[in-house]
């Protein structure tokens, strides 16, 4: 059997692409998109460890079918301004295939988004500020394969701020905060396991301003993807097995209570 880890991974990079259509100021940011911006991101750093396709939310089926998710190994979200326009069908889509293995990197307000908040079971709300906030952010975990080659702390003159309290469960791992000018600090790099899926969620990325052009922040995002592939060696949403008593490896799927 061929080894996932050393194919290329294949990453689906998912933008709302709302802003930049219709705010002449993020156009002049990101004028191919934000979802193109961090893609190029990726293959910048991961190279040919990679294969990235991009797709949005006006897409057909938001450009997320059953046959792309299957083809990908880590979806990155980006959303802001149109979360409920995202389809209920979609959504379980893409939970049942993190639930089976595809991993997930859920950027800035993307932590408002239908999925990442049905995989967290909370309501994902925090503390905000849109201005022009420098934003600290500090590696608290720096053996965490995510944090490798990011400067500590990484800096960003300008950037929208996010504050405690968030409300998400605590993260499997805390690998990020950060702290702004205000005062204010913020679990900025998270990560989480649901089902057989590794998610990540990175904070920074108000589309005011051209954070995802910033080369540590490309750096954590590539290391997010390459962190969330998963190494099991086929897709397979978790199963609930009957073993009857000294049963241990013949097990049967759960078809309902005997009679």
């Amino acid at each position: 059997m061929t080894d996932p880890s050393s194919a290329p991974i294949r990453v689906t990079v998912w933008g709302e692409n709302r802003h930049e259509q219709i705010e002449e100021h993020v156009a002049k940011i990101y004028p191919q998109g934000m979802h193109t911006t961090i893609a190029e991101g990726i293959r910048e750093n991961l190279r040919d460890g990679c294969v990235v396709r991009t797709a949005t939310l006006d897409d057909p089926e938001h450009g997320l079918t059953e046959e792309v998710l299957t083809a990908t190994d880590v979806l990155t979200w980006w959303g802001h301004a149109a979360h409920s326009e995202v389809s209920d069908e979609v959504v379980e889509r893409v939970h049942r295939h993190v639930l089976s293995g595809m991993g997930l990197v859920v950027l800035h307000s993307g932590h408002w988004s239908k999925i990442f908040v049905k995989l967290m079971g909370t309501s994902c709300t925090l503390r905000w500020r849109s201005e022009h906030d420098r934003e600290l952010i500090w590696t608290v975990d720096p053996t965490h394969p995510i944090a490798r080659g990011v400067p500590h702390p990484l800096i960003i003159d300008e950037d929208e701020m996010y504050g405690e309290f968030f409300d998400i469960p605590a993260p499997d791992e805390l690998v990020f905060v950060s702290s702004f000018s205000g005062g204010e600090v913020f679990r900025s790099g998270c990560t989480f396991r649901r089902g057989h899926g590794k998610i990540f969620y990175f904070r920074p990325g108000d589309q005011d301003f051209p954070t995802y052009h910033h080369r540590d922040v490309r750096r954590v995002i590539a290391n997010g993807v390459q962190w969330a592939r998963t190494d099991r060696p086929e897709r397979a949403h978790p199963e609930l097995l009957r073993y009857e008593t000294g049963e241990f490896f013949t097990g049967a799927a759960y078809s309902g209570p005997i009679e």
